[in-house]
């Protein structure tokens, strides 16, 4: 593998990791913003300009969008999360260009107001389905719950509320606030030439014009010393559930992939300490702990799913075994970094994965992390370094949330 990067005259960040034996090309736009820097008047529009993205151009509608990314058998589509909009296909290196073009024009929509209408409704349909689905009416009320105030709390699809007043200027505002060439990485990753793609990226990209994009960092302000807890009813509901939340490491923390590694031997899907004391015994169908490592915050979340009546229990049993983070073995250490490294490889193999990580490591760390390098990290995990997190970190959980079955 071989990794360049560059960056244009207008800001625009483009890196690539070119991997000549790769039979595929990923490409992404990675835009540096989310939900975390939305306003309340706003919220969701960061989600909502991610579809704009595919209603159309000044020289293309949607309807040509979808026809010319069906042409070369693109394998496309965006998300958005509280920090990022990524914009991605996965081509055969011989549509390297065109999806490049396609993807490059898609980057400045023309926001058309028919489309923006029809496509409000859509979104609207959309947060009327996630409010109906248990794991995501937890979940959001759970990070709320634990960031507060902070914006790291956001809500991803906003609200009935405010995307019913959203208008089309106000998005357009957004766009040409957070859009802008220094807040985007250009990523490549799989069969593709470098020069080529720079070449391209000034070409289709190099026009655009910038402006200095920030974002507000405060720090999280965690009260450990009481457990705030909060529980949510809903009608139709049969399983309740349960999420608990601690401060974690941010995504440029040192021992990031000590987090990854403890979330592993403690709360994997299978084969982990929760596993075997709510997943084996039958007392929860669904079970987990994980860490999320975000722009200068990070938390550990556990959840479990299980019977009304054994509620109590669950989350007694959840709560003890994240704060209890160093009971494992060194087996139980080593399954865990093979388990990491072997997931890492698979990955690995997949132009888009590593297009991915690729993106994502540059963004927020300002770093290429090859797939070697992320295995030697991963298997420098030890016990001791382990520990030196949890000096850091407890893992003992500061929110509850749970999800319980109406009266």
């Amino acid at each position: 593998m071989k990794f360049d990067h560059a960056i244009l005259d207008n800001g625009l960040t483009v890196i690539g990791e070119q991997r000549e034996s790769a039979v595929s090309t990923a490409i992404g736009f990675f835009v540096k913003t989310g939900a975390r820097d939305e306003t309340k008047q706003i919220s969701g529009v960061s989600h909502f300009l991610e579809h704009m993205l595919f209603k159309g151009t000044e020289s293309r509608s949607a309807l040509d969008i979808t026809y010319q990314m069906g042409a070369i058998g693109a394998q496309a589509n965006a998300f958005t999360s509280e920090e990022s909009t990524v914009y991605y296909m996965a081509v055969l290196p011989e549509y390297f260009q065109n999806a490049l073009e396609l993807l490059s024009d898609m980057m400045r929509p023309s926001l058309d107001p028919a489309e923006f209408l029809v496509e409000k409704k859509v979104i609207l349909e959309e947060i009327a389905l996630y409010k109906d689905r248990p794991t995501y009416m937890l979940l959001e009320s759970a990070l709320a719950t634990f960031f507060d105030s902070h914006p790291a709390g956001n809500s991803v699809l906003g609200s009935i509320e405010s995307i019913s007043a959203l208008t089309r200027d106000q998005m357009a505002e957004y766009f040409n606030e957070r859009y802008q060439p220094s807040n985007i990485v250009l990523t490549a990753s799989g069969n593709f030439n470098f020069k080529e793609l720079c070449s391209l990226a000034e070409k289709y990209c190099g026009h655009w014009s910038d402006m200095q994009v920030g974002r507000n960092r405060p720090p999280l302000n965690i009260n450990k010393d009481k457990l705030v807890a909060k529980q949510l009813t809903k009608s139709d509901l049969n399983r309740a559930h349960v999420m608990l939340l601690a401060p974690g490491p941010d995504v440029r923390h040192k021992y990031r992939y000590e987090a990854d590694v403890l979330s592993t031997i403690i709360g994997d899907h299978s084969g982990s300490r929760i596993f075997w004391e709510l997943i084996d015994k039958g007392l929860a169908d669904s079970a987990s702990i994980e860490s999320e490592q975000m722009d200068g915050v990070g938390v550990f979340y556990g959840y479990a799913s299980t019977t009304p009546e054994a509620l109590p229990q669950v989350s007694d049993i959840l709560s003890n075994v994240m704060s209890t983070p160093l009971e494992f073995s060194d087996e139980d250490l080593d399954r865990a970094i093979t388990k990491t490294a072997t997931r890492l490889v698979l990955q690995g193999e997949s132009s888009m994965r590593r297009m991915m990580t690729c993106g994502f490591d540059w963004m927020y760390g300002g770093e290429y992390i090859s797939l070697e390098e992320e295995l030697r990290r991963t298997k420098a995990v030890t016990r001791n370094s382990i520990e030196n997190l949890v000096k850091q970190f407890d893992f003992k959980p500061s929110h509850k949330v749970s999800l319980v079955p109406a009266l």
